[in-house]
């Protein structure tokens, strides 16, 4: 069982909160941790938005509690149209939906164990808890270092692809298990979701000094086209798997020429991640651009031929022109990579990160 910092950020804004609780006299002490576990966020810019949402949402639900308790009282009806006067309300604010639950703690709390006298200070020391809670989640997020979700991201990146171009050397060598590699195509699918979602976390974070910010946005641009890439991998090594009876009953001259072009470009991919990762110094060689390129211009003419001299049916070619449409773009991809990577080198100021 893996415990990661989200865990222990939950359990330590949780005591915070507990603690401030009591330290300020407030009562039930353990609405303000449930709180603080609600207001947890993967970054400190997301927590900071639950802060401001949660603060908005929670007025809303407590003005509510408070304006209708005093009006029509606390009967379950009108419990029940203060929850829903409080749910469209959030929802016409557009502000986030994981904001409603807390809300609605708030307003039946209030309004379900509220005295009648003395019911707005019991009101304001319910609402009290609530942000004791929310802040309890923010200083912990601020005290914790945060994740480096570059260095995550770079090593998902670079370990997929690792992962991918040793499956595409197997399939056309015709050297796989199809369960083993199947299992794990489908791990990578999965995978690729989970790359985007650390992404987007990452494109979260905040630059707090003015010279970082332009190194970030370039970041930004690689890591979008080094996760297209490799979604683009990905691709080939599925349509391996989807059309390997056809790819085996190519021409031994035609399967030779795939297997040599998707050799280069995965050498040429893992170049270019080396490349950012400063273990290596130089772009791809002249001689290794012209096998690429030669490589290219051979498969897409031996795909042709192999088409117009009748070396395949109608039927096998149709089902293998999406590879090598892949291939090609696979290509093109990395170029568009190579050119981004020593844009950024010649621009990037190790000092700046």
């Amino acid at each position: 069982m893996r415990l990661g910092a989200r865990i222990f950020k939950t359990g330590l804004a949780i005591m915070l909160a507990l603690y401030a609780a009591e330290w300020l006299g407030l009562e039930p002490a353990f609405f303000a941790g449930l709180t603080a576990a609600f207001a947890i966020q993967p970054s400190i810019y997301k927590t900071y938005q639950t802060i401001l949402e949660q603060l908005q949402a929670n007025v809303i639900g407590a003005i509510l509690a408070i304006v209708f308790g005093l009006a029509f009282g606390h009967e379950p009806f009108v419990i029940g149209v203060v929850v829903m006067l409080a749910i469209a309300i959030i929802m016409k604010m557009n502000l986030e939906s994981t904001t409603i639950p807390v809300t609605l703690v708030t307003i039946i709390i209030i309004m379900g164990s509220a005295p009648n006298d003395e019911y707005v200070l019991y009101s304001l020391s319910r609402f009290g808890l609530i942000m004791v809670g929310v802040f309890s989640a923010f200083l912990i997020n601020l005290l914790f270092i945060p994740p480096k979700y570059e260095e995550k991201l770079y090593k998902k990146v670079s370990s997929m692809a690792e992962n991918t171009s040793r499956w595409i050397r197997l399939t056309t060598r015709h050297d796989t298990n199809i369960q083993s590699r199947r299992k794990d195509l489908e791990a990578s699918k999965e995978e690729l979701v989970e790359m985007d979602q650390m992404y987007l976390l990452y494109k979260e974070e905040r630059s707090y000094f003015q010279k970082n910010k332009f190194n970030k946005a370039r970041k930004l641009v690689l890591f979008r086209e080094m996760i297209s890439v490799n979604k683009e991998q990905i691709g080939i090594l599925s349509y391996l798997d989807d059309r390997e009876n056809a790819y085996h009953h190519l021409p031994e001259q035609m399967q030779r020429l795939i297997q040599q072009q998707l050799d280069h470009l995965t050498n040429y991919h893992e170049r270019i991640l080396m490349r950012y990762d400063g273990k290596v110094n130089t772009q791809m060689t002249e001689t290794m651009a012209e096998e690429v390129d030669e490589g290219n211009i051979s498969l897409t003419d031996s795909f042709m031929d192999s088409y117009d001299y009748k070396e395949v049916s109608r039927d096998e070619w149709l089902s293998l022109l999406p590879i090598v449409s892949h291939i090609v773009e696979y290509n093109q991809r990395l170029e568009h990579l190579d050119r981004l990577v020593e844009s950024f080198f010649s621009y990037h100021n190790p000092d700046d990160n």
